[in-house]
């Protein structure tokens, strides 16, 4: 394994979600496409995400409980891996959150694309001392150890609200697979009905344009892609607390 391009310098953001039901899917997408440009580097990609937790699953009980601070680490690395491409960059992120103010960390490292196949996740993708240390020069030092929980995967179209230039994001075909085997309780993987727009920026307004996403029938919510996929995962098939972030009724 090697290391590359090292990102340690936190910048704080404020970033909305807004989760779009499935009815409104297309619509959402049409919308941005009117108020937005695309983004000039990464129009669109499928993002992966390996997220590690506790055993007892301590950081998604700080987010289900809505903590005033909290953290997530992951793995991410984007496109599709078979396995036989030699060597692939990933990324080693610390998101971290107090309240309504987010920031992130991450290095680049180059692991052997074997390692990102589904049969080896489980393994973590990196090892524990990579792991431990890249934490720690991020100031993260974990209360237990980590382990890796689940992989969600999901394409994402990237644009900046022409107005302003304010990041947005735009995720959909959203999949998740349980990697720790003790929660899976019904089945190993998932797809979600719902998609999720991002708002990223210096501060906590929306601009004017996006204002109007109300009509999507949407709002703020603390939309978690990782507490969302934990929940589906220990709901009851058919529930309707499986598929429903943040308490809310899906309509399809």
């Amino acid at each position: 394994m090697s290391k590359a391009v090292t990102d340690s310098r936190p910048v704080t953001r404020f970033e909305r979600k807004f989760s779009i039901v499935p009815r409104n899917i297309g619509f959402a997408l049409a919308f941005l496409r009117q108020i937005c440009r695309p983004d000039k580097e990464y129009p669109k990609d499928r993002v992966n995400s390996l997220y590690f937790d506790s055993a007892d699953l301590d950081e998604y009980m700080r987010s289900a409980s809505g903590e005033f601070r909290k953290n997530k680490v992951r793995v991410r690395w984007y496109g599709t891996v078979s396995g036989n491409e030699g060597t692939k960059s990933v990324y080693l992120e610390l998101k971290s959150r107090e309240g309504f103010a987010s920031s992130k960390q991450r290095e680049e490292l180059t692991v052997p694309s074997e390692n990102l196949i589904p049969e080896r996740l489980g393994r973590g993708i990196i090892d524990k001392t990579t792991l431990n240390n890249t934490l720690a020069k991020f100031g993260h030092f974990p209360e237990t150890p980590l382990r890796p929980v689940i992989v969600i995967s999901y394409q994402r179209y990237r644009f900046q609200e022409i107005q302003t230039g304010i990041r947005v994001s735009y995720d959909y075909d959203i999949s998740a697979s349980m990697i720790a085997p003790e929660l899976r309780r019904f089945e190993s993987r998932i797809s979600l009905p719902t998609a999720v727009i991002e708002v990223k920026g210096p501060t906590i307004e929306l601009p004017v344009t996006l204002r109007r996403m109300k009509f999507l029938d949407t709002d703020w919510s603390r939309f978690s892609k990782y507490g969302y996929c934990i929940d589906a995962f220990l709901s009851d098939p058919g529930s309707v607390a499986r598929f429903s972030p943040s308490g809310k009724n899906i309509y399809l």
